[in-house]
């Protein structure tokens, strides 16, 4: 986005051939395809100034997928609102290690998804695994609400029990896949992340060292896991190490190792215990 942007004008941003058909399909309220299909559609003046609102809070820099409502994860559509972080393409690598995992290990039904945010997790794994029972926390009641909406939205709201919850839930449950992408930004970094002062700080900030969350966590976790179970943990690109180690202390018998993403960067922390 370049200083002399105007309000309506929609060529300042990344991709704007991609963006404004995103746009005009919301404002249509059609699918993007129907938009292609018919180019010499004409907006009506409602219609014209929401679009020239939705383009001067782009510019502004409000994330795309609050303007609309939606963004894609894993093959899904989720309902996002500032209230939630925007789920991120690589969160799936850990969707793809969990499921991967599940398919090894047939009889593991109980999960818990810690820090659900907009339920992607809990909503992907529940809409491949039918038989899976998850527990989804969250310490925010507005994450919460939208986690619901989606589960409601993708027919698995009895698969999965929402529960507003420091980190994981009170009970005597215990678990054979936990899964949690939690705050991991350190927080004198946070203002390095463009999207800040619209995503909500509670889901990014993770502390002096980023790892304020999940050392509690893994400090939690122990005695609520099942033999064997997994435990997956997304983390920020510069503390792989410093969170394959934490890892390593709390299950010193556990196989433990660090993957990248699809961008060659630290990115997850897998711990299977046997």
């Amino acid at each position: 986005m370049t200083e002399d942007c105007q309000p309506s004008a929609i060529n300042c941003v990344e991709q704007p051939h991609q963006v404004a058909l995103i746009l005009l399909a919301h404002v249509l309220q059609k699918p993007k395809t129907w938009v292609l299909a018919h180019p010499d559609t004409h907006l009506n003046p409602d219609q014209k100034a929401h679009l020239e609102q939705l383009i001067s809070r782009l510019q502004q820099g409000e994330p795309l997928p609050y303007l609309t409502g939606q963004q894609a994860f894993y093959g899904l559509d989720f309902a996002v609102s500032p209230a939630v972080l925007i789920p991120r393409p690589e969160t799936e690598l850990l969707v793809e290690e969990a499921l991967s995992w599940l398919e090894a290990h047939p009889d593991a039904t109980h999960v818990l998804d810690v820090g659900t945010g907009s339920g992607c997790i809990a909503v992907t794994l529940a809409t491949r695994k039918p038989w899976l029972t998850i527990t989804a926390t969250d310490l925010s009641p507005e994450a919460l609400n939208i986690a619901k909406q989606n589960a409601e939205t993708h027919q698995v709201s009895a698969q999965i029990a929402f529960e507003q919850a420091d980190l994981v839930p009170s009970g005597d449950h215990n678990f054979d896949l936990v899964c949690a992408n939690l705050p991991y930004i350190p927080s004198a970094k946070l203002e390095q992340v463009n999207t800040l002062g619209f995503e909500p700080t509670l889901a990014l900030d993770g502390g002096p060292d980023g790892l304020s969350l999940i050392r509690r966590l893994l400090d939690q976790l122990p005695p609520k896991l099942n033999s064997p179970a997994l435990v997956l943990l997304e983390t920020e690109a510069t503390l792989g190490a410093d969170t394959l180690a934490l890892a390593k202390t709390v299950f010193p018998k556990a196989n433990v190792h660090l993957l990248q993403d699809l961008a060659g960067l630290d990115r997850l922390v897998r711990i299977e215990i046997s």
